[in-house]
């Protein structure tokens, strides 16, 4: 058994190889096609380890330096700045008028204390409130608090056009035409400083609306009391015309003078009828040398010579006058319906000045700060994490759009 299991298996027969071989040799060479040459991968360069370097620098350049860079300034170097606020609203002794609901958004900004509303807005963000605050605040020392970092302090010396660019990055301003309210927001390194120009600001305005109102209410009056001023010395005028007359003619009243005058005449004329008719009546039965007769006829000379007299006097002129009393009647007539016109006039221009004033009161805009200053107690600015947050952001952002815009540059190539 050992034998048999030790047993050599039989040979098996090679197949010969060399006609094989011999056919291959004998492919023509014009007809061979190269066959790929077959690398190691231990072989191969390594083209991606500097792709990989160059996107770790430039991620390093791109991204990491600048979020450190802002971590470092957010976090241990921007200086903390106060908010003190402040709202306010624009309001006139006039009630407003009673609108429908869908026209409410569009009569809000309607009015005068609307229109004034953003010219507050456009002043608190101007120069003139620098100038205006000026007289009262420091701005450049307050901003230029030697406590805050260099980057957000004013720079010193500061021309008044940097303080203006810098005020207008340190207080902001908005209009709410819904209910017609300003939102005023100051900013300072110090929260006593923030107070102290917030209710600086609140003092500007004031008065400001102030000189604003004077100066409506004084070009709603100028005319009414131009009108009243006007209507005054043309009844002046007259008055001293009718003085003149009196004094030419020596009369007080010529109306009065020619009234008594023709009532004297009428009673004249009244007696010397009378008396023609009673000497008609005595003539029938008496003699003509009859004293009775004779009596009443001087008495009808004498009445008729009074009334001659009465007609001279009207038709003559007035002793140290030169004009006669009809004359002198019709010039004080005239002027004494002219001073009538003009004490009408005169009445009108008043009532007309006095409901000009009251309007004018009743247009008077001022402030009401429902919403007034108050001392803040925790820096509001600047928000750190957010700034750090936003650096990180735009930072990546360029990053990625770099990368694939060098990587599309790469394919086309």
């Amino acid at each position: 058994m050992l034998s048999l299991r030790h047993r050599a298996a039989p040979a098996t027969p090679l197949r010969p190889v060399a006609p094989v071989a011999k056919s291959l040799v004998q492919i023509p060479a014009a007809n061979a096609v190269a066959a790929p040459r077959l690398v190691h991968p231990a072989s191969a360069p390594d083209t991606d380890r500097p792709r990989r370097h160059l996107h770790l620098l430039s991620f390093v350049l791109v991204v990491v330096l600048p979020v450190v860079g802002a971590a470092v300034y957010w976090l241990g170097v921007a200086a903390d700045q106060y908010v003190a606020k402040f709202r306010f609203t624009l309001r006139t002794a006039e009630p407003a008028p009673v609108v429908p609901s869908w026209l409410a958004g569009a009569a809000a900004t309607d009015g005068r204390a609307g229109l004034e509303s953003r010219l507050l807005v456009d002043y608190v963000r101007s120069r003139a409130v620098v100038d205006d605050l000026s007289g009262t605040l420091d701005l450049r020392r307050i901003y230029a608090n030697p406590a805050a970092d260099w980057w957000s302090r004013l720079d010193e010396p500061a021309p008044i056009e940097r303080l203006v660019a810098y005020w207008r990055h340190q207080v902001t301003a908005n209009y709410d035409p819904s209910d017609q309210t300003v939102a005023v927001r100051v900013r300072a390194f110090t929260p006593h400083d923030a107070l102290r120009v917030a209710q600086a600001v609140v003092a500007a305005c004031q008065h400001l609306v102030d000189s604003l109102s004077l100066q409506v209410r004084r070009d709603a009056l100028r005319q009414a009391r131009a009108d009243a001023d006007k209507a005054r010395q043309r009844l002046a005028a007259v008055l001293a015309q009718i003085g003149d007359l009196r004094a030419r003619e020596g009369l007080i009243d010529p109306g009065k003078t020619a009234a008594a005058s023709a009532a004297l005449a009428a009673r004249v004329q009244q007696e010397l009828v009378s008396a023609h008719t009673r000497l008609s009546t005595l003539e029938t039965y008496m003699r003509d040398d009859s004293p009775t007769l004779s009596v009443l006829k001087a008495r009808i000379r004498s009445l008729e010579s009074q009334q001659s007299a009465l007609a001279r006097a009207a038709s003559a002129p007035a002793p140290g006058g030169d004009e006669t009393l009809s004359r002198a009647l019709g010039s004080f007539e005239a002027l004494e319906s002219e001073r009538k016109f003009a004490e009408d006039a005169y009445r009108h221009a008043l009532v007309g000045l006095d409901a000009a004033r009251a309007n004018a009161d009743r247009q008077h805009v001022y402030v009401a700060s429902f919403v007034p200053p108050r001392l803040p107690e925790e820096p509001l600015y600047p928000r750190r994490w957010r700034a750090l947050g936003v650096v990180a952001l735009i930072s990546l952002a360029g990053w990625g759009i770099g990368c694939l815009t060098l990587q599309s540059i790469r394919d086309h190539l």
